[in-house]
This record gives structure tokens, sequence and C-alpha cells, in this order.
């Protein structure tokens, strides 16, 4: 019996502990484990390598995303980073005009050291994105809805873009999390998450994780998790499992109260842009409408006022907590030209300094909106 999404986030990977009946699957604090004879073991060796807790956790993550197999890290980045081992030198990636600024910095600044080359188009553009695949194109890395102007990427087309060029889809699902879409099934490779957002939930863990139905490249990416070593404690994934537990419920409340305060802003003086997929007149409503189940819970907006409005609404909000991060049940109000996207500043792909990025949070809409308009009545005109 296929069981649906919310069952499967409190039941895969979580059967009741064989050995007590705890309800609850046990933090296995250790770090390595008995053998019986040198190389026999019941599964485990050493925690690096892999620990129960983390294993459920894995499994619980790759059902969600309707995937075989799952990955988990120390961190978003470690994810991401994890999947560029996949490359060579002389490759070359393909990435949004706005991405996440600690992907651009990690292949900007790091990866092309060791002859990896990137990118980056607009990817709404499919036109663009044929034009930008070469030769050397072995990935595309996608995010959608993109950090931080909330655009929506036609993964299937993209995907039948890459693959014609052989090159393998990578997708950060961060933003939209496995409840309101599922990239695997729309045909691309490789889901990462920041566990630290939607799937934890609460602010109060660092994770990541990479999910894949290809047996070649789990087996690749399993090789290079554990001789990289970049993994999660078992306490770590015990948060994550915990918040995936919630996880439905809390996606539907972050996006009926986004799509409240989008179009609160979008009515709003001295707002020059909403950027909300949910909203009609998003230009990338009607993929949003055919890709996901939900339009998210994140909004992103300019001010006419330009940078100092910006800085003077962070300044002033009172439920939003200025704070880099999101997809806590708190809303968190972010400046990405100084904050997350600083490392884009003086590049081709700086972000607007009139720009900030919500993450609505699970509060009463009404206390976010009120929020939202005494902090615009602090900005100048």
């Amino acid at each position: 019996m296929k069981r649906h999404f919310e069952t499967r986030a409190i039941h895969d990977g979580q059967a009741p502990d064989p050995a007590t009946g705890a309800v609850v699957p046990p933090i296995y604090q250790t770090s390595t484990f008995a053998q019986s004879a040198p190389a026999e073991h019941k599964g485990y060796e050493y925690a690096r390598t892999g620990n129960p807790t983390r294993a459920a956790l894995e499994t619980a993550v790759a059902s969600l995303e309707e995937g075989t197999y799952g990955l988990a890290f120390a961190s978003g980045m470690a994810a991401i980073t994890t999947v560029a081992y996949l490359l060579r030198p002389g490759d070359h990636v393909l990435l949004p005009d706005d991405v996440y600024g600690g992907t651009y910095r990690l292949f900007v600044r790091v990866l092309q050291r060791y002859g990896i080359e990137s990118s980056y188009v607009d990817m709404t553009d499919l036109t663009r994105v044929e034009g930008a695949l070469t030769a050397r194109t072995r990935m595309v890395l996608a995010e959608t809805p993109t950090n931080p102007y909330l655009k929506i990427l036609d993964l299937a087309r993209i995907a039948e873009l890459a693959h014609a060029r052989d090159a393998v889809v990578v997708v950060d699902n961060t933003f939209a999390s496995p409840y309101f879409q599922r990239p695997l099934l729309l045909g691309t490779d490789v889901v990462v998450h920041s566990t630290t957002k939607y799937l934890g939930g609460h602010s109060d863990v660092v994770g990541g994780v990479a999910v894949t139905s290809s047996k070649e490249l789990y087996e690749t990416l399993k090789f290079h998790q554990n001789a990289a070593g970049a993994v999660p404690g078992p306490f770590d994934c015990w948060l994550v499992l915990r918040g995936l537990r919630t996880l439905a419920v809390r996606m539907d409340v972050h996006a009926r109260n986004a799509m409240r305060v989008a179009e609160f802003l979008r009515s709003q003086h001295g707002v020059s842009r909403v950027f909300y997929p949910g909203l009609p007149d998003h230009p990338g409503h009607e993929i949003a409408r055919r890709q996901m189940t939900g339009f998210g819970g994140m909004v992103s907006f300019t001010l006419t006022g330009g940078a100092a409005a910006a800085r003077a609404v962070a300044s002033a909000v009172q439920v939003f907590t200025l704070a880099e991060s999101l997809g806590g049940v708190e809303s968190l109000l972010d400046h990405p030209a100084s904050m997350t996207h600083a490392s884009l500043a003086g590049s081709p792909l700086q972000v607007d300094p009139g720009l900030l990025r919500l993450s609505v949070g699970i509060e009463h809409p009404d206390d976010l909106v009120e929020d939202m308009r005494q902090a615009l009545g602090a900005a100048p005109a």
C-alpha cells in the first residue's frame, strides 16, 4: 500500500526500536561499534561511515523525495560540495544567475582553483540554458524557487536539455521542501537540501542531505561522504527526524502566511516589487502550479527607497527577526546584499541592495502583516 506524504514523514525510517519498543528512534551516540571478528559486524563499524540514527534520517528523506537513496551531511554546503566531487578538472557547471551566495562562493572561490569552471544564466529562459551548455558541461545545478529572487525554473525541460548533453541535473530543493516539490519525479538526478531549514524547521540544527534514485550516483556520493567525512552527528540527525514529523502541517501554514504577507506588501506605497510564486502575476506562476503543490514560505520584495529604505525596515521589525537562514517556525528577515549574498558583491550577480527576503513563519498572519506595516513606516520616503 502506497502511503501518503504525511504518513511517510512520521513512519518511514522510524519504526519502533526493536530492542526496547521505543516509538521514537534512539540517538545512537557512539563513535564505534563492536565486531564479533575482524570485518564481521552488524552493519555498522565506525560512525563516520554509518550510524543507525543517520540511516533513519537518510531513509526518511529519500522516501519524502520519492527517491531510492539518501545521504546526510553536516550542512547543506557539505552536501553540495560532495555532489561537486562528481566533477573533474576541465568540467563545466551551469547555475542560475541568482544562486545562493554560499554556492557561488564554493564554485568561484574554491572549485575554480581545481579546474572546474562555472557559468550563470537566467534559467527561466530555456534558450539561454541551451545556449550555455557546452561539450564540457557535466552538471546543471538548479534552484527553484531561486534564492533570493524566487524565480521558478521548468525542471522537466531543463533536465531534457541537460541530459541531451549527458550532464547530471542537481536541484537544491530547500526553498520548496519535498512537501511542495519533488524534482526527481520531474526527471532530475540528485536533490539536495539544507536540512537546517524547513526539514529541521526549528532553527536548532545545521545539516544537509542528498537524494538520488541512481545506484551509480549513490555509490559514488556514498564513497565521498565517507572519504571526506562531512557527516552529521547522531543528535543532529535526530533533531531533523523530529522536524520531519511536522513538516506537512508547518509547510501549509508557512505558505498560507506567505501569501497573506505577499498580498499585503504588493499594496504598499514604497514597495516597488514583490517576488512570490503564489501571486498570479509572478512570471513563473503557471510553471509553479504545474510542478509544485504549494508556493512555499519565502517572499522577497524591493523598496523604492533602495538600500537606505531596506536597512531602515530591517532595523524596525519586531515580530520578524533580522537574521540569516530560513525555514524555521519563527519569521526571519534577511538583507541579502549584506548578509546571505554578500559574497556576490562586485560580481555580475550582485543583489539589489534594496531587496529584502522574508522567511515567513507560522505566527498569526495578522501579527506578521502589522509588523510589516509598522516597519515600512520607518523607511525614508
